[in-house]
Formats: C-alpha cells, sequence, structure tokens
C-alpha cells in the first residue's frame, strides 16, 4: 500500500510539472511582436488589393485572375498580420497572397499548413511559398518534404536545415537578407549555400536587419540597421517580385 502511495505522489508531482513547463511554454509563445500601424492600415482594400481575414490572411488583386501565388509563413512569436504591407504591394503587382497564420505564432508547429492553401485555389498554376526567419525555415522544410508541391521558396532572413538540403530540387530561389542581421547573421545565411540550388539568387540588403523584414518594431538580439523600415521593405518586395515574375516565365 506504501508502495502505491508512493507512486502516485511521484505521478502527480511529473504530472504537475509537465504541466508547468507546457504553461509556461504557451505563455512564453504567446507573447508575440505586434504589428505597428503601418501594418494594420495594409490590411484595409483599396481599388488594386481586396484583403480578407479568417482562416488565412488574403489579398487579391483586383484588377485581373492571377496565375502565380505566394504563401507566407510569419516568423516565430511574429502576429502574422505583421506582414500585410509587404504582401499588399506584391498583390497589387498582379498576385494572390495567402499569409498562414500558425498556431502559437510559431511555424515550427504546422510546417504543412501550405497544403491547404494550395488545395484550395486551384486556379494558382504556379506557386512560391516563403517565410521569415523561423517561417523561412519551415517554407524550406515544406519544399524539401513536399517536392514538386512547389515552383518557388522565398527566404527572409532564413535558410533551410542542415540536414534537408535543396540544392537538387530545381527550385526558383532567393534569399534576401540584411547585413546587419544580429540573428540570421550573415555568416549563417552564407553557410546555406551549399544547401540551395546553385542558381539561388542572393540579395544582401546593405544595413537592413532582421526585424525590418516586418512591421513589428525591435527585437531582442538584433542590431540596428541603418536603412529605413520603408527602404528596406522596397527592396525585399522588389526581390520577391522579381523571384515571382520568373515561375511564370517561359
Amino acid at each position: 500500500m506504501k508502495r502505491i502511495r508512493r507512486y502516485g505522489w511521484l505521478a502527480l508531482i511529473i504530472f504537475l510539472l509537465l504541466a508547468a513547463a507546457v504553461g509556461g511554454f504557451v505563455i512564453w509563445a504567446s507573447a508575440v511582436s505586434a504589428p505597428m500601424p503601418e501594418a494594420l492600415a495594409a490590411l484595409q482594400l483599396d481599388d488594386k488589393v481586396t484583403v480578407e481575414s479568417g482562416k488565412w490572411l488574403i489579398f487579391r488583386p483586383t484588377q485581373q485572375n492571377p496565375t502565380t501565388g505566394l504563401i507566407f509563413y510569419p516568423g516565430g512569436k511574429v502576429d502574422y498580420r505583421a506582414y500585410a504591407p509587404a504582401m499588399h504591394a506584391i498583390a497589387a503587382e498582379g498576385y494572390l497572397v495567402v499569409i498562414v497564420p500558425m498556431p502559437l505564432n510559431l511555424a515550427v508547429l504546422a510546417p504543412n499548413r501550405a497544403a491547404d492553401v494550395i488545395a484550395a485555389f486551384p486556379s494558382i498554376e504556379h506557386w512560391a511559398l516563403g517565410g521569415h526567419s523561423l517561417g523561412g525555415s519551415m517554407a524550406a522544410h515544406f519544399a524539401y518534404a513536399h517536392r514538386g508541391t512547389v515552383q518557388g521558396l522565398v527566404l527572409w532572413a532564413s535558410y533551410p536545415a542542415a540536414n534537408e538540403s535543396l540544392a537538387t530540387q530545381g527550385l526558383n530561389v532567393v534569399s534576401i537578407s540584411g547585413s546587419r542581421d544580429g540573428l540570421a547573421t550573415p555568416d549563417k545565411v552564407a553557410a546555406s549555400r551549399p544547401l540551395l540550388p546553385p542558381d539561388t539568387r542572393w540579395v544582401i540588403i546593405a544595413g537592413g536587419d532582421h526585424a525590418q523584414m516586418g512591421w513589428y518594431g525591435p527585437q531582442a538580439g538584433d542590431n540596428p540597421a541603418t536603412i529605413s523600415r520603408a527602404d528596406q521593405q522596397q527592396q525585399v518586395v522588389a526581390a520577391t517580385l522579381d523571384l515571382l515574375r520568373s515561375l511564370a516565365a517561359p
């Protein structure tokens, strides 16, 4: 009887420790970087782009039926709306753009959500998948695990896992990073070159940092940028558009 009681107390202690660990993780993950006012303003439709909120955040061009689309995974612990300005600008150029919210704002918990988006838009002939930071790594993971499902990969301050080489997959890839990034540092990004196709386009934004890939304010561990957020965003959008245009090129 004493042994049974002892095991019962041990089980209770283990349960309480696990509950505390899970609760702590949820609290940590829930502390997200909030979108700036510019991001919230980009959620409004205009004469070029409609915006739909729901399961996903969808940006559609109003003046044409797009045949190329971009699915985007947000950075870890970043509110997905923080990427609205860039996605609005991309959609205005004629592309369907879908930002995919993640459980607890961590793409690592649902890296395969792009498959649902692709299934929901059968009219899209060419797909690119992209993401920022952790979101980009999970986009690369999806491309690795679902070969041939997407034709393009867009990495914002990000790179694939070391054991998931995409070098021979025939993807159109652009890697966009900042020279002042303190998290996805220039050295880390450069080290990923063997993991990506030989014709990958490498765009290094002089003076750009990690947090200015979105509109959510400063980020711990980052270095201060020496260019404006608007300037960095313009370069990020331009490089992403170049990749999207290449997907439909003959």
